[in-house]
Order: C-alpha cells, then sequence, then structure tokens
C-alpha cells in the first residue's frame, strides 16, 4: 500500500508465508519487474503464519526497501487456508492474485491474467499443464483426488489448478462474504462461480527450502475437501448398509431352507468369526465418516475466528 496513498489499487497480490525466509528475496526480485512493467497501482499482502524462521525479518526488510508491501503478521501458524482468508480480507485491489513465494507459480503469468480479466472474465485460472517436477506419488494422488472429489461433489474442482489464480473485487467480495470457519479455499473459489478463463504453464522446481505439505497433510486437506462441499460419503454408507442388511436377508432364508431340506449342519466357527469382524470393520468406518461431519459441526459452531492477526505492517 506504501506510495499508493490515494490512488485506487488495481492489482493485489496475496502471498501465505509460512518458513520461507530463504525465498522472500528472489520472489520479490521476480515478482516486482512483473507488476511494474503492467504500469498499474499494485500493493503485495505477505501473510507470515506464524513462520519459526526469518521470514518476518525478511518481509519487514523488503518492505523499507521497497515499498507497496503490507505484511500480516499472525500470533501463531494458523494453516494456509486462514493465512488465504487473512489475504484476501485484506486487500484492496479490484483483481486479487493469490499466489505462493516457491516461485513454481511462474510470476510472468500475471500479464496473461490481467490481459482476460480486462476482456472481462471475472476469474482468470491458472493451470498445470506439467507436472513432471512434481514426485509421481504426489502427481497420482492429486491426479485421483480430483477424479474422487468430482465423482462425489456437485462443486466440481477443475484439476490440476491451485491457489494461483485472478480473481475480480466481486469475486473476492463473494468468498470473503462466507461465513465458515473450516474453509477448504478450492472449494469456496469454485462454489462462488462467475465468468472464468484458464491459462496454462509449466510448473517448475522449488527454488529454496522445502514443502511443508507432507502426505497426511496433504490426505487431510484431501478430507477437508471432500466433506466441506458433498454428503455423498453419508449417503454412501446408507447403501452400503441397505445393500448389507439385504444380503443378510438373503443368506438367512438361505440357511432356513437348507436346514428346513438337508438338515443341521456343524456351524462354521471360522466363517462366523470373519462375518462379525467384517461387519464390525463396516460399522466402524460408518461411524469414521459421521464422526468427520459431526466433527465439523463441533468446530463450525464454536465460531472461533480463523485466525488471530498478532499486527500489520
Amino acid at each position: 500500500m506504501d506510495g499508493m496513498m490515494g490512488q485506487e489499487i488495481d492489482i493485489s497480490i496475496v502471498c501465505p508465508m509460512y518458513n520461507e525466509a530463504a525465498m522472500i528475496p528472489p520472489f520479490m526480485a521476480m515478482l516486482f519487474p512483473v507488476l511494474e512493467k503492467l504500469n498499474r497501482p499494485f500493493e503485495i499482502i505477505c501473510v507470515n503464519d506464524g513462520s519459526k524462521d526469518d521470514t518476518f525479518d525478511r518481509l519487514m526488510q523488503e518492505k523499507q526497501q521497497r515499498g507497496h508491501i503490507t505484511v500480516i503478521n499472525f500470533s501463531r501458524n494458523f494453516g494456509k487456508e486462514a493465512a488465504l482468508t487473512a489475504g484476501l480480507a485484506h486487500a484492496a485491489g479490484r483483481a486479487v492474485i493469490p499466489m505462493d513465494a516457491d516461485l513454481q507459480d511462474p510470476p510472468e503469468l500475471i500479464a496473461d491474467m490481467v490481459a482476460y480479466w480486462d476482456k472481462g472474465y471475472d476469474v482468470v485460472l491458472a493451470r498445470r499443464t506439467d507436472r513432471s517436477t512434481d514426485r509421481l506419488s504426489k502427481r497420482i494422488t492429486a491426479k485421483w483426488f480430483y477424479r474422487i472429489h468430482n465423482l462425489l461433489s456437485s462443486i466440481l474442482l477443475p484439476a490440476d489448478v491451485g491457489d494461483f489464480r485472478l480473481m475480480s473485487r466481486k469475486v473476492v467480495d463473494a468468498v470473503n462474504q462466507l461465513p465458515e470457519n473450516q474453509r477448504f479455499m478450492k472449494g469456496i473459489f469454485a462454489w462462488v462461480g462467475f465468468k472464468t478463463a484458464t491459462v496454462g504453464y509449466v510448473r517448475d522446481k522449488r527454488k529454496a527450502g522445502k514443502t511443508r505439505f507432507n502426505f497426511w497433510k496433504l490426505w487431510n486437506l484431501a478430507i477437508d475437501g471432500v466433506t466441506s462441499f458433498s454428503s455423498a460419503p453419508l449417503r454412501i454408507w446408507l447403501y452400503l448398509g441397505i445393500f448389507t442388511s439385504l444380503l443378510s436377508f438373503l443368506y438367512g432364508c438361505f440357511i432356513v431352507f437348507k436346514t428346513l431340506i438337508y438338515g443341521v449342519d456343524v456351524p462354521g466357527y471360522a466363517s462366523i468369526v470373519t462375518i462379525i469382524l467384517f461387519l464390525g470393520g463396516i460399522q466402524l468406518i460408518g461411524i469414521g465418516v459421521i464422526g468427520e461431519y459431526i466433527g465439523r459441526m463441533y468446530l463450525e459452531t464454536k465460531r472461533r475466528p480463523p485466525y488471530i492477526i498478532e499486527g500489520i505492517y
């Protein structure tokens, strides 16, 4: 916001950051020339999500040297979804672009996004056309996540699209109006809709540091995505219960007729134990699915804020 007093901001860049101290100088060095070349008023909203390294100090150094940077400092680590939420809430631009600081999302693509925005598009998605720099396991799990989510949910997530996108002011205002605390931002972005264009790019390698998303965090994010926008898992277990009951009834009828015709066989211990364990496992899985939804309801009813800001600099 520095240097823009009295001017309407055209472009807001929102950057959630967690332990990105090593990436901040190269990221800013690549981002600023792209934004300055657009010749439009801009701001960069950096959200320090409780980093344990020198991220905050590096951001303050960049702010003093370059200007145009607003630093939102969380009181602790609240997660990327909360950091995105805070950045969008404080962004003043007519167009807002969330992006990571690892330079896997190329700043050069911003010019193409803005060109589509000038043509009247409210959302411009950046689609990864080549993910060969990602691990094979990550590519496979991402592919199946999108397939399973879109199969279960009425809100379709565009495949190979992350948070890197342009959104017009009315899209951002719509996102900011949504009241839930447990936020799956990819689903929220898709839910609000609006006129959308897509630009492709090749995903680059991370320039420095390490990704904070391990398998467990990605798994939890996938569970959040499915349970946030679909009740299909609950329906699936309803249908599975009906099917199991019908199967049990038919098997019971078979046993009755078999006993009437052939007499009573010596019961098999192994088969009984197997059936009991199988049905018990199904019941526990069903309870677990219900528990996921009840847990989300429990967290929502507390109405705690998704983040706490230590200060805005």
